[in-house]
C-alpha cells in the first residue's frame, strides 16, 4: 500500500521512509493539498518547534487538508511533534493553533527533570492498543522532546514517566500516534509501524 508522508519542510522523513519501504509499503512525500486529498493512508512525521511545523503545514495548505481527510476517516499516524500538532495548542508556541483533533494543551515537561527528554524509556498500557498488539509489556522505545500531550488526554492509550506521566500513545477512530519515534525503536518501533499498516489496509 502506498503511505503518504507529509513534508512540511523539515524533519526525520528519511529515516521514516526507510521504515515503511523496509515493511513493505510504498511511499510518496505530499508537499500540496491535492497529494494529501488522494492518500489512503498518512504519516505526519516531525522535530523541531512547534511555530514552524504548524507553519509549514499553513504555508503548504496542508493544514485544512488534513483536517479533510481526518473527517473522511484517512488513517493517519502521528510521530514525536506530529502527535503534538494534533492537539488544539502547545505551551511551546502560544497562540499558534494545531490541527485540534483534540482539545486539550500540549505543556512542557517538568524542569525538575533533564529536558529534552533524550534515550529509551518504557510506556504504561492503559487500555488496549492496537499499535501495541504484540509488544511486550517491558519494551522500550526511543524519546527525543521536551514538550507531551498530558496523559489525561481521553485519547491517551498508553503513557510515560518522565518527572510527570504524559501520553505516549494515541489512538481514537482513524487517528493514531506516538510521542516516541519509532523509526528509530528497532524491532519494537518496526511492530508499532507495521500495526498502524495493518489497520489502515
Amino acid at each position: 500500500m502506498k503511505v503518504v508522508i507529509i513534508d512540511y519542510g523539515a524533519g526525520n522523513l528519511p529515516s521514516v521512509e526507510r521504515a515503511l519501504q523496509g515493511l513493505g509499503a510504498e511511499t510518496e512525500r505530499a508537499t500540496e493539498a491535492r497529494q494529501v486529498d488522494m492518500a489512503k493512508a498518512i504519516v505526519l512525521p516531525g522535530v523541531g518547534h512547534f511555530s514552524a511545523f504548524v507553519a509549514g503545514l499553513r504555508e503548504r495548505n496542508l493544514t485544512g487538508a488534513l483536517r479533510d481527510a481526518y473527517r473522511a476517516g484517512v488513517p493517519i499516524l502521528g510521530i514525536c511533534l506530529g502527535l503534538q500538532a494534533m492537539f488544539g495548542s502547545s505551551e511551546e508556541a502560544p497562540g499558534d493553533k494545531g490541527l485540534a483533533f483534540f482539545p486539550e494543551e500540549v505543556r512542557a515537561l517538568p524542569t525538575n527533570v533533564k529536558s529534552p527528554h533524550i534515550g529509551w524509556n518504557q510506556v504504561r498500557r492503559m487500555r488496549e492498543s492496537r499499535l501495541l498488539r504484540g509488544v511486550p509489556e517491558d519494551a522500550y522505545f526511543y524519546f527525543a522532546h521536551s514538550f507531551a500531550a498530558p496523559a489525561t488526554a481521553a485519547a491517551t492509550v498508553a503513557a510515560c514517566d518522565h518527572g510527570v506521566a504524559f501520553a505516549a500513545v494515541i489512538e481514537s477512530g482513524n487517528l493514531r500516534a506516538v510521542q516516541f519515534h519509532p523509526e528509530k525503536s528497532g524491532d519494537t518501533g518496526a511492530l508499532v509501524l507495521r500495526n498502524f499498516l495493518e489497520s489502515a489496509r
